[in-house]
């Protein structure tokens, strides 16, 4: 069914626009000042009334992204594809989007030690959760034609650049370039997801329904109850 696609769609589009709107109101309402510095992401969604936007927006990309990582758990199942690297992807799926929810809720001005670990859950962890897939897109071996493979590779590689850059710039105290690094990286990780997409077309749709069978083996309780009465009666 062809609508999951939309799944991995809504979530890059979500964040991105999201994020950005955070960094808009922050930049209009003077919580940061672009003269000064390029700020982080999270500097931008410190102040309020921004704040609680960020963290919403953090909460529900964390369940969008919760979603994907079954989704797609499940799909590398169904292909035969059911082995440790499978299972390791959702660990570290769910880590990472742990991770999302941490970063929206622990504020940096509030709780830095708390913030810095779930930006470390959604960076490093998300990172290697993506290398995961990319393994896992060769594995289940992708339709005719799909150039995903390469993209995700590329987009991986940028990602561990990005990562390994914004780490050491902020060290040696170049702030504003790796703020940079942070949004560029946090865009590609947006792409990664919507990746998604080129494979959950595929996905067949499963509806819950009531097994017939079993009610016709299992009577009601009220049935049961009538023929109980009519037994003491007799």
């Amino acid at each position: 069914m062809w609508l999951w696609a939309l799944l991995p769609i809504c979530l890059a589009l979500f964040g991105t626009v999201g994020i950005w709107s955070v960094f808009a109101i922050a930049v209009t309402n003077g919580s940061v000042n672009l003269t000064d510095s390029f700020p982080y992401i999270s500097e931008c969604g410190m102040y309020n009334p921004q704040s609680c936007l960020f963290s919403q927006i953090c909460n529900i990309s964390a369940v969008l992204g919760l979603w994907i990582v079954v989704i797609r758990f499940q799909q590398v199942r169904d292909f035969g594809c059911h082995g440790k690297s499978n299972i390791i992807s959702i660990v570290l799926g769910f880590i990472a989007c742990f991770g999302i929810s941490v970063v929206g809720n622990f504020q940096q001005s509030v709780m830095m030690g708390a913030h810095l670990f779930g930006a470390f859950l959604t960076f490093v962890v998300g990172l290697a959760y993506f290398w995961v897939q990319l393994y896992q897109t060769y594995q289940v071996q992708p339709p005719r034609g799909c150039c995903i493979g390469p993209i995700r590779a590329i987009c991986c590689t940028l990602s561990t650049i990005l990562v390994i850059s914004m780490a050491v710039l902020h060290n040696v105290s170049y702030p504003s370039v790796a703020a940079l690094c942070e949004w560029a990286l946090v865009m590609i990780y947006f792409c990664l997801f919507g990746l998604f997409a080129a494979e959950f077309r595929h996905v067949d749709f499963h509806r819950l329904t009531v097994q017939k069978q079993g009610l016709k083996n299992n009577p009601p309780a009220s049935v049961i109850m009538n023929e109980f009465a009519e037994n003491a009666l007799s």
